[in-house]
């Protein structure tokens, strides 16, 4: 893999310029949060199993406690670096980012967590509140059927709102690679980000190609930083 961490710590780091969440006006209520709660255990399948789909950081720094877990394909989704301008987490508003989330068209392969039923409530809450950190108007997520090896569940993932300002399904690739190649924030570099879920990917034998070309173009443009070009 051409992104190395040598490479993505290159990257200027969060030095505490805005970009905080704690402290924003627009942190939602817990009425809003019970409310998405509801929304999301309203549609979940007769046997009453959650199941979470991941496809970036959730695999690999998931936050929540899970009984099971499984590879598994998503139809009609694909990866892309498509929600912005990103000022929390991984940007602020002097080096907002470019995050990455699901837009409809090809396959999605990823992992699969099952809750357990005895915590579900309290670990499907850690991901709303996660995925959720400002104001919304209807969560981010929905159920979806996801194959796996051990046949299909119906999973919880997030994926880009197409109505929300906020997605950008259409940004030239070097827009993108240069947001990436320099923004971050509270929870480290956009760049970390992609070098982080690429390789937890490959460890699992997934090979996304579009995240494997974005790694390779970012890597190439720190790459010329560095040189001065």
């Amino acid at each position: 893999m051409r992104l190395t961490e040598e490479l993505t710590a290159r990257v200027p780091p969060f030095s505490g310029e805005s970009g905080r969440l704690a402290g924003r006006s627009d942190l939602p209520t817990e009425a809003e949060y019970a409310a998405a709660m509801a929304e999301l255990m309203a549609g979940a399948p007769p046997s009453g199993e959650v199941w979470i789909f991941a496809y970036g950081s959730l695999i690999w720094n998931p936050e929540f406690d899970y009984a099971e877990e499984r590879l598994g394909v998503v139809a009609g989704w694909r990866r892309s670096f498509c929600i912005g301008w990103v000022r929390l987490y991984r940007g602020t508003p002097e080096r907002p980012g470019i995050a990455l989330g699901l837009q409809g068209g090809g396959s999605c392969k990823g992992v699969v967590f099952r809750l357990a039923p005895e915590t579900l409530v309290e670990n499907l809450a850690r991901v709303v509140r996660r995925e959720h950190p400002v104001r919304f108007d209807r969560p981010h997520m929905r159920w979806v059927t996801a194959r796996t090896e051990a046949g299909p569940v119906r999973a919880l993932v997030v994926i880009a709102d197409r109505s929300h300002p906020a997605f950008l399904p259409d940004l030239p690739e070097e827009v993108v690679v240069e947001a990436l190649a320099s923004a971050a924030g509270e929870r480290g570099t956009s760049a970390d980000y992609l070098r982080s879920t690429v390789e937890h990917l490959e460890a699992r034998g997934i090979h996304d190609r579009y995240l494997w070309r974005m790694q390779e173009l970012v890597a190439e443009r720190l790459e010329r930083g560095a040189r001065g070009g």
